[in-house]
């Protein structure tokens, strides 16, 4: 079974062609700069590729492209679309309407589309390359869309509601949804099976670090508190986000600087994080090089992750009632072993004990860092939400025969 996993942005396509029969990767790419000028750039598994310029007006025309390389030229590896046995979409935001994996229909489409309030960003674009693929990918095909906020959705009331009037969430449905659902789900997972043991047994703080950043408490396979909140806004600080802030500070600053809501939220998530504190970079990768030279506030921005990030663990911790292992993933989580030594540093309180030496140099492998005397077990966990997509289509797919 051969299945096509597509990731929209507003303005990108990026996709990989998956075979299921052993979960390899048959081809992967990017059409982007959408409704801008256009460009594709193409790699199949033996490293034949196309890199070109194209035009790209709507997702429509990109996904045009995407069939046309699949299928056609040096770098192809299908006959044709007929050998693809489903497409399975990645969606930002599925609120309280699904909760789980989600076969394609017209409905479904504009139901997504409804809930581009909550995520403005994202769900938007879906809808508009879900409406391309249905005009370009056959018909007898079918489409799935895996939500990432879907996971998140076993989180208790207690811990998604905020302390807003209440009508606030009856009305216009403001509460905490949690992103990197796919990732979280994934990853704990996979270290359950690792550890070779039951997920249902363990209690696991999962930390999805990168330019975007959340943690998760999974106790039992199942999500019942995260750092993200009604936008991916909220948690830690990240690469343009400023993540938790008093409220009354972001009504202090819009009024000095005289700015509108809207132009109050591009400098809460565009302006701000690690771009804003350090002045330098939003890449962690450039912080670190600028921290390693003495720069101050490259210094500060990341001792703010380091501190946050422990500060969630223990608060996870407690509200799990303990803790049995934390998993390091994402850009960031998976190959950056200082800041993993740093957030685990003075934590035998909880039981986390870091093998230094295992951990250095650690880099994208799934691999356990933590010393064997720990009480908690610490893992890198490489992430594969587009692996977890596939999964999860191929088996609705299968479970409509």
């Amino acid at each position: 079974m051969k299945i096509l996993v597509i990731n929209a942005g507003s303005s990108s396509l990026k996709y990989q062609l998956l075979d299921m029969d052993d979960e390899s990767v048959i081809a992967k790419g990017n059409c982007d700069r959408i409704g801008i000028d256009g460009h594709i750039k193409h790699t199949t598994f033996d490293g034949r590729t196309v890199d070109v310029d194209c035009t790209f007006p709507t997702h429509t025309e990109a996904f045009e492209k995407l069939v046309d390389v699949l299928t056609k030229g040096d770098a192809s590896v299908l006959k044709s679309m007929d050998e693809i046995s489903a497409v399975g979409h990645r969606i930002v935001q599925g609120a309280e309407v699904f909760d789980r994996t989600t076969l394609v229909t017209d409905e479904v489409i504009k139901q997504i589309d409804d809930l581009a309030e909550l995520a403005p960003v994202h769900n938007h674009p879906h809808a508009l390359a879900l409406w391309a693929c249905k005009k370009v990918i056959p018909e007898t095909t079918p489409q799935v869309v895996v939500f990432d906020t879907a996971f998140h959705q076993t989180m208790p009331e207690k811990a998604f509601m905020y302390g807003l009037p209440y009508e606030c969430y009856e009305k216009f449905h403001v509460r905490k949804y949690g992103f990197h659902g796919t990732s979280h789900r994934f990853v704990s997972q996979a270290l359950a099976d690792a550890m070779g043991k039951d997920i249902k047994d363990l209690k696991i703080v999962s930390c999805h670090l990168g330019n975007g950043s959340s943690i998760t408490a999974v106790e039992g396979g199942k999500s019942i508190d995260t750092s993200m909140g009604f936008t991916p806004l909220d948690g830690v600080i990240m690469g343009t986000r400023c993540g938790a802030i008093d409220a009354s500070a972001v009504t202090f600053v819009a009024s000095k600087l005289g700015l509108s809501p809207s132009e109050m939220s591009d400098y809460l998530n565009k302006k701000s994080g690690f771009l804003g504190v350090s002045g330098i970079s939003s890449d962690n990768r450039d912080l670190s090089a600028a921290a390693h030279e003495g720069d101050k506030r490259a210094i500060l921005a990341g001792e703010m992750l380091r501190y946050e990030i422990k500060k969630y663990i223990g608060s996870y911790a407690a509200v799990m009632n303990g803790l049995d292992a934390v998993l390091f993933t994402g850009g960031i989580g998976e190959n950056s072993d200082d800041l993993r030594a740093d957030v685990c540093r003075d934590m035998e309180y909880l039981g986390i004990k870091l093998d230094e030496k295992v951990n250095e140099g650690m880099r994208g492998k799934l691999m356990k860092i933590s010393a064997p005397d720990s009480k908690v077990e610490v893992w890198v966990v490489p992430t594969n939400e587009e692996l977890l997509i596939a999964r999860d289509t191929k088996a609705l797919v299968e479970s409509m025969k």
